[in-house]
């Protein structure tokens, strides 16, 4: 049996879903993927997945894809893991994602439902499947409801581990806290364990509060730092730890809000644009926000940092 140490492994801990620098001409910039990867993993981050939703993924051309696994995987020798997030309209193009991804080293896949198709839980339960069986690496399901249609319960992705051994780990972004406490519950109770990883940034308090031994962050991007402090004293029981967490949770709180809509990337790209960190390229369709929207959006972020912790 696994220790409790181990749940999830190696999905543990701070790993941010890394957003995708573009240069000016709309390409892929490999040099700003690996600066980005570098200064996350240098702020205490377990390791890094790319390219998710936040990532822009679905704009990403197979080449692209394996050019930035390769570059992930080389800045991040040593330090820290590299995971590929696997996603495809086709069953066929995903585990191509997973046998590529698993050529070029990564440590784990996170996948996900195949994009667009509303079908059965057999369908999706196959799709699953045919990626787990494609590798031998250790892989972490996506379950994202409001951006991908299914809804994967505990109980089916206990199903699914049951059969898979290298399904380690479930990424969570129902919004729903009863999920992961149905997660972390049921894993606790069974020999073959399944860890629970926050996926909305503003549930990542209580995430760790219930037991979720990661989050895959978003405004990590902008402030890596501030995430690992947050989610370090939030997995602690020493009161002293929680009073400085809900502080720390308090100022961070807005900013992290900002990873819950739909124009989260364009939004976490203008925070790290305000940080000195990136910038707001975006490849279209998406545009960088504007009007009203920018306007809100930079009086949060501006506030956040004049009042950021020392």
């Amino acid at each position: 049996m696994l220790s409790t140490d181990s749940v999830g492994s190696p999905f543990r801990g701070v790993i941010p879903a890394l957003v995708t620098p573009f240069r000016e001409d709309g390409s892929l910039c490999v040099t700003g993927i690996a600066k980005l990867t570098h200064r996350m993993l240098d702020a205490g981050c377990t390791g890094t997945v790319w390219p998710g939703s936040l990532g822009e993924g679905q704009t990403l051309a197979l080449d692209e894809r394996i050019e930035g696994w390769r570059t992930i995987c080389a800045a991040s020798e040593g330090k820290g893991n590299t995971f590929a997030t696997i996603s495809a309209a086709s069953t066929r193009d995903a585990v191509r994602q997973v046998e590529h991804a698993a050529e070029i080293g990564v440590r784990g896949c996170m996948i996900l439902p195949p994009y667009v198709h509303k079908g059965s839980w057999r369908e999706y339960r196959a799709h699953f499947e045919a990626m787990l069986s494609a590798a031998a690496l250790p892989m972490m399901l996506y379950n994202n409801p409001a951006a991908y249609i299914v809804d994967v319960s505990a109980e089916q992705t206990f199903e699914i581990a049951d059969r898979h051994a290298n399904l380690v780990a479930v990424k969570d972004s129902s919004g729903d806290a009863r999920r992961l406490t149905a997660l972390v519950a049921g894993s606790s109770t069974r020999t073959r364990k399944v860890g629970a990883l926050v996926g909305l940034d503003d549930c990542a308090v209580e995430g760790a509060r219930i037991g979720a031994c990661g989050w895959i962050a978003g405004l990590a991007n902008a402030m890596p730092l501030e995430s690992v402090h947050l989610f370090t004293l939030a997995q602690s029981l020493d009161a002293t730890n929680r009073a400085a967490c809900d502080a720390l949770y308090a100022w961070f709180l807005p900013l992290l809000r900002l990873d819950t809509v739909p124009d989260f990337v364009q939004l976490i790209k203008l925070a790290m644009a305000e940080t000195q960190t990136g910038d707001e390229r975006v490849r279209a369709p998406r545009q960088p926000v504007d009007g009203a929207e920018r306007a809100r959006a930079l009086e949060i972020i501006r506030h956040a940092i004049a009042k950021r912790p020392r």
